[in-house]
């Protein structure tokens, strides 16, 4: 059995509750700003969510919801000057305290460091609103502590397709049987298993209900000393008895 060398996060939905309260926040902000009198409510967002990418969802958005729109700019432009407010407006939200790390993140990170494993990001979102998150919630130097952070439009296809984590793994030179991901959602989970990954799920409000079949651990957080976890579903979830996922469960888990 290879020795476990590497952990792979995503970010929105993994690392903090980002989506619900973070991006959609600011999509709207971006919209009114934009003198646009478009409204993603909470459940609309978690249809549009299925779509990956910002922009890819501004576009989908349009395709489905405002069929009539016609932008002032050529399509293309009009998206990426959207998508960019919209990205401002995230890191606005960011300075501002909106979405803190879930539990057990700093933790889990912190002991994977001091244990020598190599920290690596796999994540659809813009890579200025990552180190943004990185350096507001976790350390300012955070950013530093990932050998490499794979992020917005570095590959062609993006979640679920596997291409970020092949992308990631070449990058680092690492084998899938190397490491573990953690992702948050069914798209998350099809991209790393389509990369051969073992994959850890924590769910939040958005994903908890879809199909996670073919994830070693279904988890509701990473958990902590005093905030334990429950362990839901998953190939591995026999060999679960701790109260928290640490670094010890993660090793069982790459070994399962």
């Amino acid at each position: 059995m290879a020795e476990l060398k590497a952990l792979i996060f995503d970010v929105d939905g993994t690392l903090a509750d980002t989506e619900r309260d973070g991006h959609r926040v600011a999509f709207n902000r971006a919209f009114a700003a934009a003198e646009l009198d478009w409204h993603w409510s909470v459940a609309l967002y978690g249809q549009l969510l299925e779509v990956g990418g910002g922009k890819e969802r501004i576009d989908f958005y349009l395709n489905q919801y405002q069929p009539q729109f016609h932008p002032p700019s050529g399509r293309d432009a009009f998206i990426a000057e959207l998508h960019q407010a919209k990205t401002q407006h995230y890191q606005e939200l960011l300075a501002e305290g909106a979405m803190p790390l879930r539990p057990g993140v700093k933790r889990l990170l912190t002991e994977a460091r001091s244990q020598g494993l190599r920290l690596a990001i796999a994540t659809t979102g813009t890579l200025s609103n990552v180190t943004a998150l990185l350096k507001h919630h976790l350390d300012p130097y955070a950013p530093y502590w990932f050998e490499i952070i794979a992020a917005g439009d570095i590959v062609r296809h993006k979640k679920p397709a596997p291409d970020i984590y092949h992308y990631v793994l070449q990058k680092m030179g690492l084998a899938a049987s190397d490491c573990v991901v953690f992702e948050d959602s069914s798209q998350g989970l099809q991209a790393a298993l389509g990369a051969c990954l073992k994959t850890v799920i924590t769910v939040n409000d958005y994903t908890r209900k879809q199909d996670l079949s073919g994830a070693m651990l279904v988890v509701d957080c990473l958990g902590d000393y005093y905030f334990p976890f429950c362990a839901i579903a998953g190939e591995a979830l026999e060999i679960v008895k701790e109260s928290y996922l640490d670094l010890a469960l993660v090793r069982r888990l790459h070994h399962y």
